[in-house]
């Protein structure tokens, strides 16, 4: 056989080579172990659930099995820092939230990693917290809240699930919006802080919408508003709170939950990972699930959910800094 090309031949082959090349770099990033989601936090809620969610999906959708390793502790830091030192080959993923991927880095001295250790790979629920009051504050709108709580100088109290989480900070920009004071009372988590401000202990809470709706229709509580941008269809008659005031206008807080990559993770294993969020954020069975949660199906690509989560990290940096908070990650 003549192994010799001719001048036609070398050409064809000269051209054949980068359409090869390029089929196989457009074939999608599959991974070729089990999958491990870091959730940091404890089981049971939006985090945990988000996370659970998602890998089932993955599973089915790669073949591969999925683990979720919940690791909670420092509002979140611990898990999240496991996952920005682990290998950058897309088999370790963070369901990261508020808290430890815009909060913290502003909240805490001594944080083990920055923005930069984490890719953000796109949003997956946001949900709204709500401004409930005791049954004796006597405002049922914002406006005559806020009226009352600047006549109260003060001597008002509010709770919060924990110092630095987002109930309370929702709570401090509040006040720093409107000029009005109140006394913040920190709790170890929303089930005391619910407790307590139903007994009248504390007059108000920005809680988690899902936990005092039934406190809400129960009469127990009365909600004025919800913080999101948009009303939310588990309770329609409620106002955002930014249309009811025009100093708050700017006020837009969602609870939101998202997939992290570790840092230098290459861009294929990104694009596949959002490329099957898409697909899941889409099915009817997660719309209506994320229904009962309060929440909505959040996607965007890479670089959207990037933007995104600097304004945020940009935005507690600033009612934080004003606060003058600052707490150890133990």
């Amino acid at each position: 056989m003549n192994r010799h090309l001719s001048r036609r031949g070398l050409l064809a082959a000269t051209i054949a080579i980068p359409v090869a090349s390029s089929a196989r770099a457009d074939t999608p990033w599959r991974p070729t172990k089990p999958i491990r989601i870091v959730v940091p936090a404890a089981a049971g809620g939006t985090t945990d659930v988000a996370g659970r969610l998602l890998g089932q999906h993955l599973q089915a959708a790669w073949g591969q099995s999925v683990v979720i390793d919940n690791k909670s502790g420092a509002g979140g830091v611990i898990g999240s820092a496991e996952v920005a030192k682990s290998p950058p080959d897309g088999h370790t993923l963070l369901l990261g939230n508020i808290g430890p991927q815009s909060i913290a880095y502003s909240l805490y001295r001594n944080m083990s990693y920055k923005p930069a250790d984490l890719i953000a790979v796109s949003d997956i629920i946001a949900t709204p917290n709500v401004l409930v009051v005791h049954p004796s504050v006597p405002a049922k709108t914002v406006p005559e809240f806020v009226a009352w709580l600047k006549s109260q100088d003060g001597k008002v109290s509010y709770a919060s699930s924990g110092t630095g989480q987002s109930p309370h900070l929702s709570g401090a920009w509040f006040l720093q919006l409107t000029g009005a004071k109140a006394t913040h009372v920190p709790y170890r988590g929303a089930a005391p802080a619910l407790n307590d401000l139903i007994a009248g202990v504390t007059s108000y809470f920005f809680d988690n919408l899902t936990s005092s709706v039934e406190f809400m229709r129960a009469g127990k509580l009365r909600a004025l508003a919800i913080t999101s941008a948009q009303r939310n269809p588990m309770v329609p008659d409620l106002p955002p709170i930014r249309e009811t005031m025009p100093e708050l206008k700017p006020f837009d807080v969602s609870a939101w939950f998202g997939v992290f990559l570790p840092g230098g993770t290459p861009a294929p294993i990104v694009e596949s990972l959002n490329a099957e969020m898409k697909r899941f954020l889409a099915l009817p069975d997660t719309l209506e699930r994320f229904k009962t949660m309060a929440g909505y199906a959040d996607y965007g690509t890479p670089a959207e959910y990037s933007k995104f989560v600097d304004s945020q990290i940009a935005l507690w940096k600033g009612v934080i800094d004003k606060e003058g908070l600052k707490m150890d990650a133990n």
